[in-house]
């Protein structure tokens, strides 16, 4: 078994050096003419940028994608630069004409995006030109490597059942140099992904003939992204399966999140695409789904008909009647931990590192400050975004519509929910995110706390102690501590996952949906809702 553990291993690490590799691979080159097309074609009024981009890529000496990149956006901040100083020159002059007239001509758009608009028709090379080898090279062995590594383990580990498996002295699980590289790489794709996407467009071809399939276009970074998170789930869903395969909640959720993930986030967007609808998640709700309310999201919706009006009163109801009711009747684990796509990569890649949770006191009480900060920035937000759009303002009691919306999708869509969400799996547990930072949680969590007729119920009469549950709670909660005193857990961080009673070997624990009545003890109700056993035991 060994063997084909370390042989699925082997050929795991060669896929992922192939699929790195890919980056400093290719061409990247236009001539004059087809710079002059595409000009036309981008409708760029500006005759500066035409030059500026001739002199920059039009050139006898293959480029790499990073010489190729950073050519095309120095030509399109020079071309920038040459109207602002023509703005600031008709402004000292008060030629107000002549000053209105050179916005028309500046090129507005992030410089990595522009990049890449330009490089995924000027790459050529190996791997663009055996699209479906290198999908198999590095997808396709990745798979198999992956299984490979997995399966074996249904011999290994014997009977069913959660065991002491030395998860806290191995490298990668417990903040070794194995789960550092891991890091690192998660950390570095996610930045390459938000803001070097011209950087990875080796990898968008090597999707191109799926992406064709599904929508009739050109693979984006963003459909790379969600084709890379279908896949990984999957792999890991495997893994998830044999690794609770005595426990049917822990099977049929994650056969739930992996299908809401690949049918509901994946698939049924890019075949609206294809058809001319707008693409739409139609389980993603506000405030995980930020820009629902943006202006442009609006009017596109608007403008597509029937289709895009339904979107938009669907999109409404699902966050203000749907989610609560639910919430209510089967508490925040309905969407965190069955529909959620980032629960979903949390329960399946971050498996291995939900043990890293921090149970402290102190983190529970910053993750409540700042959780909820995030729903706060998020509703405001909205409401500056939604006055601006109905009134035709720019700001609202003093704040920019667009500095609000640039800063909240550089810090908190970019940033916290990828690149440290998800980055740092391998040090502080698999829901980062969910803890600490998605607006969504904090909103389905004061649902859950006051009125939801959800509970994790207790026996302290069957604990031995064990610390089991506490040790692979995602959501740092310290279980035992509820266990041993026969508490039940209405905390709003719990998503109701379930592995806490799972991973139990005495049955102490069982989730329920039961009538509000009885759900919170009584001494908790007469200390105040903020009180709970933690409280307590600190104060001790």
């Amino acid at each position: 078994m060994k063997i084909i553990k370390h042989t699925g291993l082997v050929l795991f690490i060669i896929a992922l050096t192939i699929f790195t590799g890919t980056l400093f691979t290719g061409s990247f080159g236009l001539t004059k003419a087809e710079v002059e097309e595409y000009v036309t074609a981008q409708g760029y009024k500006s005759e500066v940028i035409t030059e500026a981009l001739e002199k920059a890529v039009s050139t006898e000496k293959e480029l790499s994608i990073f010489e190729f990149s950073n050519r095309v956006r120095d030509a399109y901040q020079a071309s920038n630069d040459h109207y602002d100083n023509l703005i600031a020159k008709y402004d000292a002059e008060k030629n107000w004409d002549k000053k209105g007239e050179q916005y028309q001509y500046k090129i507005y758009g992030k410089p990595h995006t522009l990049s890449y608009n330009l490089a995924k028709n000027a790459g050529s090379g190996y791997v663009k030109e055996n699209a479906g080898l290198m999908w198999w090279l590095t997808f396709g062995l990745g798979i198999i490597g992956a299984l490979l590594f997995i399966l074996p383990n249904f011999i290994l580990l014997g009977a069913p059942g959660i065991k002491n498996d030395g998860v806290f002295h191995k490298a990668a699980t417990n903040r070794g140099w194995i789960a550092w590289l891991v890091l690192f790489y998660l950390v570095t794709f996610y930045l390459l992904l938000y803001f070097k996407a011209d950087y990875v467009v080796n990898w968008t071809y090597i999707l191109d003939p799926i992406s064709e399939f599904l929508n009739g276009g050109k693979a984006s970074q963003w459909f790379v992204y969600g084709f890379l998170y279908c896949t990984i789930m999957t792999v890991m869903a495997v893994r998830m399966f044999i690794k609770y395969r005595h426990n049917k909640y822990q099977i049929l959720r994650t056969t739930s999140v992996l299908f809401f993930q690949i049918v509901f986030a994946f698939l049924i967007p890019e075949i609206m695409t294809s058809l001319n609808m707008p693409g739409y998640d139609f389980k993603n709700a506000f405030p995980l789904d930020y820009d629902f309310f943006f202006e442009w999201n609006i009017e596109k919706l608007t403008e597509s008909g029937a289709v895009g009006l339904f979107i938009l009163v669907w999109g409404t109801i699902l966050t203000l009647v749907i989610v609560p009711l639910m919430v209510y009747f089967f508490g925040k684990r309905w969407y965190c931990s069955w529909v959620c796509g980032c629960g979903g990569l949390a329960e399946t890649l971050g498996d291995p590192y939900r043990q890293l949770s921090d149970k402290s006191l102190k983190s529970w009480k910053l993750e409540r400050w700042v959780i909820h900060s995030v729903l706060v920035f998020s509703v405001l937000m909205t409401v500056v975004t939604l006055y601006c759009y109905f009134s035709g303002a720019e700001s609202f009691l003093g704040i920019h519509s667009q500095w609000i919306k640039d800063t909240y999708s550089f810090l908190i869509g970019a940033w916290f929910a990828g690149v440290i969400g998800t980055g740092f799996y391998p040090i502080f547990g698999n829901r980062v995110w969910c803890r600490f930072g998605c607006p969504l949680a904090a909103y389905l969590g004061l649902v859950q706390r006051f009125k939801s007729r959800f509970r994790i119920t207790t026996n302290g009469g069957q604990c031995i102690s064990c610390g089991n549950c506490s040790t692979y709670c995602e959501m740092g909660i310290d279980v035992r501590a509820y266990a041993q005193k026969g508490e039940n857990i209405v905390r709003s961080s719990c998503v109701g996952c379930g592995v806490c009673s799972a991973v139990c070997p005495r049955g102490v624990l069982k989730l329920e949906n039961d009538s509000m009545d009885g759900r919170i003890n009584p001494t908790e109700v007469l200390l105040g809702n903020d009180v709970n056993l933690l409280d307590l035991l600190n104060k001790k």
